[in-house]
């Protein structure tokens, strides 16, 4: 009933261009038509949001902002379609071929409608995972990752789909498919050959929302940087290093080849150090040193069972010392290391200068009656602080002066 109301309504307005060509006053109609649904739908669209009842909603505005051209394009399609029956200036053969356009363009705007409510729907999750206080980021991240890629897998798919079934509306598409589909023999052979990384990028995809080997901002070591995980496509994997590069990686990389994820179980890191020092080194107080030093550090995680201060390794000139502190993530944990160096250095040249690493020269005389070191040889004595907090174990006063050699 209604579409014979607008059908009538439409005639009575084609009669006033009946003085024009008919093909031109019959394409007038179908845009003037056009024109009326899109000022409908723009009114529509515009004021639903501003209803009292509607107005607090923000699901409502985010779902009208994001299918507002979805809405008016199909609007204009239904009126421009309906209107051509009111038409009389286009041959059989023309306006079976606009019902088919028509057809088409519905079936295009219709499936990639329902895409845009699909990411719509999947944004609204995840940022309602995000603002979850009691969530682990963790799962967070697994959950970002799961839905991304599947979502972008979803998208293609029904792309694809939508894509192909708006062109099978045409009976030479339909009658090509037909003999397509005859002779894929042959034809599947090269397809699948030439699509090979393609397939296996999306197979990879699918594996990597899945097994999660990486995860949204996943920290990855990547040919000997820094990156974060910041997008994963169906296809590639977009990568931010410390600099703001851009790796761009296939996603197949990812379950072909080894690789380092520091973020996987925890974000929670240990820095690691190594200071050379002298032999004369009193480790016991370098020991307690360090503890005083790490608990002024802001990027500590104040986990105790995860520090240490040991001897390890030594070669002829110095022995290598190693501290190891706990990080909360892989930033602080650099931020850790670079401080505690600094703190470290900085007391050891203060209070304990005969620590610092020093060459080493064995002068063996020739004659049995001469000393191996000659006094005009040694080297000057180290001098420390006379009020310094160290004191060494045999005077209560200050150290005496160091000899390199006669250690």
């Amino acid at each position: 009933m209604i579409e014979n109301s607008y059908v009538r309504s439409i005639r009575r307005i084609g009669h006033l261009l009946d003085w024009l060509p008919a093909p031109l006053g019959s394409i007038l109609i179908l845009v003037f038509a056009a024109g009326i649904a899109l000022l409908s739908s723009r009114i529509i669209t515009d004021a639903l949001p501003r209803l009292p009842g509607l107005r607090r909603v923000q699901f409502i505005h985010a779902i009208i902002a994001r299918l507002r051209a979805p809405i008016r394009n199909g609007l204009m399609i239904i009126a421009a379609s309906a209107a051509l029956q009111a038409t009389i200036g286009f041959t059989d053969a023309t306006t079976s071929f606009l019902e088919q356009v028509f057809i088409c363009l519905f079936i295009l705007n219709l499936g990639f409608g329902i895409i845009r409510t699909f990411r719509l729907l999947t944004d609204q999750y995840l940022t309602r995972i995000s603002a979850k206080e009691h969530m682990d980021d963790i799962s967070v991240r697994s959950h970002q990752t799961q839905i991304r890629v599947l979502r972008r897998l979803i998208e293609i798919s029904f792309g694809v789909l939508t894509v192909a079934s708006s062109l099978m509306v045409f009976h030479s598409v339909q009658k090509f498919g037909v003999s397509l589909f005859a002779s894929a023999g042959a034809a599947s052979l090269i397809v699948g050959l030439s699509a090979r990384p393609a397939l296996t990028n999306l197979i990879a995809g699918i594996q990597i929302a899945v097994t999660q080997p990486i995860r949204m901002e996943d920290m990855l070591i990547l040919n000997g940087d820094w990156a974060w995980v910041e997008e994963i496509n169906a296809t590639y994997v977009v990568l931010r290093t410390w600099d703001r590069r851009r790796y761009i990686v296939p996603i197949s990389y990812f379950l072909e080849n080894p690789f380092q994820n520091w973020t996987h179980s925890s974000p929670s890191l240990i820095a690691s150090l190594f200071l050379w020092l002298d032999y004369q080194t009193p480790v016991d107080r370098l020991r307690e040193m360090y503890f005083e030093e790490l608990a002024k550090c802001p990027d500590w995680d104040q986990d105790k069972t995860s520090i240490g201060c040991q001897i390890a390794d030594s070669n002829a000139q110095v022995m290598s010392i190693r501290l190891i502190a706990g990080a909360p993530d892989a930033d602080s944990m650099w931020n850790l290391a670079c401080d505690i160096r600094e703190r470290m250095l900085r007391r050891l040249r203060l209070e304990m200068p005969e620590c610092l690493p020093r060459g080493r020269t064995a002068i063996v005389s020739g004659a049995p009656d001469q000393n191996a070191w000659p006094d005009g040889l040694v080297a000057p004595a180290v001098n420390r602080p006379q009020n310094g907090p160290y004191r060494g174990p045999d005077m209560p006063g200050s150290l005496p002066a160091v000899t390199p050699g006669r250690a």
